[in-house]
């Protein structure tokens, strides 16, 4: 945008609406507000006027008090130095704000996103030489940003020419020039190690591709019963207390991701000071270094401003984009779209929108279904693959899952982690519901399963869905007649159900070993808890009684095995799954030669 620093007044304060005179002024443009120099953004002209939503309180202004437009839309800053940091929902650096105005933010402070005085070893691309041509996605040279991931410095979207200069090797701030380009026109432009970019404008890429590999969370009900593909639309909704907050912070821990983003949107200021506190303390399972190494933070608390919420996915979204495109797997957690989409209603009823369901507006299904598109796996334009996974907590009230934030994110995601108050008050961890579950990655994830782990996998998937379905209708038996109504294969086929319940669907976020499962592992477990229930089927048929097969001390061994051996212990596994085969015709030969 041109004509940047214009001058205007505000004409009238509603909350976070500010109504302001400033001639040509544009949708979208970045405004200061007041002596204080409140940031805002514009989302409507009227006439004359401009309606600005403000990202910090407007406490205490007056009409009158002067407006200065930025000329140009919201944006973030894109270079070395994001990874490891904490940023505000329009991307101030919370540290150091902490550093400058103390445990509280000052409204009105202006820092940058990226620390200007800092130097970064940039080595040239040796591909390159003044006269190439060069355009958007071009690499320019790398840059170690942090000890496990090589920030690749590349042209930014919409730049393309004749290469004029690069640097030589050496140490740069952010601020130097490390190329220079002359356009179609003959101007000359200055590239450095950042951009910026603007946080609603989608960053472009040569062509979307489909997923091919799941994105491994180290979570068995995940990764084996609803996977997730890299590039792929998650959302796990749940009531208050159900595990939500918990769900994601393993995934931001443990996913085989490059690159981790975790959005803290209009969350409890508790939960978010749990991840601020935590995070920083971890070790990458990967690397063995700090998990922050490879991950940036981004608070936004439910006391912060809320037009600053509505803005804060956007924020990580963009950053997100930035590293796809130098070929990086990146997964976002947006925790929770309900808090945005709460400040979208409360935006637009200041506005005087129109309110359809539950009062949100009515482009609240749009917005939504914008906001995952932004999710995929990509081809950039220098030809590498990247993919961003978006997966979105969803919190709605009481638990109703047809209100309409759950139930528009439930058309527009490919995989769907429905948390069960039921099971948590039962302190069935993760509460994931099998039942109210989905996952339209299954045969994909297929692919990888048999060609990396085992070609049964989708198979004793298939039978371990199978015998909890069939759990439930017998389980509603049980409820009303009592447990002696069912025959012995009924009650083998409950305590079948329950081996995968208990050793394969349940998994501790606090135990030390159980906290990750490799593949390896999962399958592991899996194939023995229904090779001990098929085992039981064919004695049962024999004759067995299942109280006999009940009172088995393996059945007890197989809830806590996953506890017991870690995932590197598989043959302790299979020592166990001998003991198992042992047992079994142990018992078969008892009932063999009683015949």
């Amino acid at each position: 945008m041109k004509d940047a620093n214009r001058t205007g007044r505000m004409r009238d304060i509603n909350g976070p609406i500010v109504t302001i005179e400033l001639p040509g002024a544009r949708s979208g443009e970045q405004v200061k507000l007041g002596e204080l120099g409140l940031l805002g953004e514009v989302i409507s002209l009227r006439g004359g006027d401009a309606i600005v939503q403000t990202y910090e309180s407007t406490d205490g202004l007056r009409p009158g008090e002067p407006v200065r437009g930025l000329g140009r839309p919201l944006s973030v800053e894109l270079g070395p130095g994001l990874l490891g940091g904490i940023f505000d929902g329009v991307q101030r650096p919370l540290e150091a704000i902490a550093l400058a105005s103390g445990d509280h933010i000052r409204r009105g402070i202006d820092l940058n996103a990226l620390d200007r005085a800092r130097e970064w070893r940039f080595t040239p691309n040796p591909a390159l030489e003044p006269g190439a041509r060069i355009g958007g996605g071009t690499l320019l040279g790398t840059v170690p940003e942090t000890a496990t991931i090589e920030h690749r410095v590349l042209v930014p979207p919409g730049i393309e020419g004749e290469l004029e200069e690069i640097a030589p090797a050496g140490d740069y701030d952010l601020e130097a020039t490390i190329a220079r380009v002359r356009d179609a026109h003959g101007a000359s432009r200055r590239l450095g190690l950042y951009h910026r970019w603007p946080v609603r404008q989608p960053r472009p890429y040569r062509r979307r591709d489909d997923g091919v590999a799941p994105l491994i969370t180290g979570q068995r009900v995940i990764d084996t019963f609803f996977p997730q593909l890299k590039g792929g639309k998650g959302a796990v909704p749940g009531p208050f207390g159900a595990g939500k907050t918990v769900v994601q912070q393993q995934i931001a821990r443990w996913s085989n991701a490059d690159i981790v983003i975790y959005v803290g949107c209009g969350e409890r200021g508790n939960e978010l000071v749990d991840v601020l506190e935590t995070f920083p303390q971890l070790d990458d399972p990967y690397t063995g270094r700090k998990l922050m190494e490879r991950t940036l933070l981004v608070a936004n608390t439910s006391n912060m401003p809320v037009v600053a919420r509505e803005a804060s996915v956007y924020v990580g979204l963009t950053m997100a984009e930035y590293y796809r495109d130098m070929g990086y797997d990146v997964v976002m957690l947006a925790d929770s779209t309900s808090r945005w989409a709460e400040a979208l209603r409360e935006v637009s009823g200041r506005l005087g929108q129109m309110p359809v369901e539950e009062g949100y507006p009515a482009y609240l299904a749009s917005r939504l279904a914008a906001l995952y598109e932004r999710a995929g796996r990509v081809e950039t334009f220098a030809g590498a693959s990247g993919s961003v996974t978006l997966i979105g907590a969803v919190s709605p009230p009481g638990g109703d899952f047809s209100e309409p934030v759950t139930s528009h994110t439930k058309d527009i995601v490919e995989t769907f982690w429905a948390l069960s108050k039921e099971l948590a008050d039962a302190r069935h961890y993760p509460s994931i519901d099998w039942v109210g579950s989905f996952s339209g990655h299954v045969h994909t994830a297929a692919e990888w399963w048999h060609q990396e782990i085992d070609p049964n996998w989708e198979q004793r998937r298939t039978a371990a869905l199978a015998l909890l379905a069939r759990d439930a209708e017998l389980s509603r038996i049980v409820n009303l007649v009592g447990p002696e109504a069912l025959s012995d294969p009924q009650r083998w086929e409950l305590e079948g159900a329950a081996l995968i319940k208990e050793g394969v669907l349940q998994q501790s976020a606090l135990d030390d070993i159980d906290t990750f499962c490799s593949p390896a592992k999962q399958f592991a477990l899996l194939d023995l808890a229904i090779e001990i229930y098929r085992s039981g089927e064919s004695l049962i048929r024999l004759g067995v009684p299942v109280s006999e097969l009940q009172n088995l001390p393996l059945l007890a061994k197989m809830r806590r095995i996953k506890s017991l051996y870690s995932s590197e212990e598989l043959d302790r596994i299979q020592g166990f799954r001998d003991e198992v085969e042992e047992a079994m015709e142990g018992v078969r030969g008892e009932y063999a030669k009683q015949d």
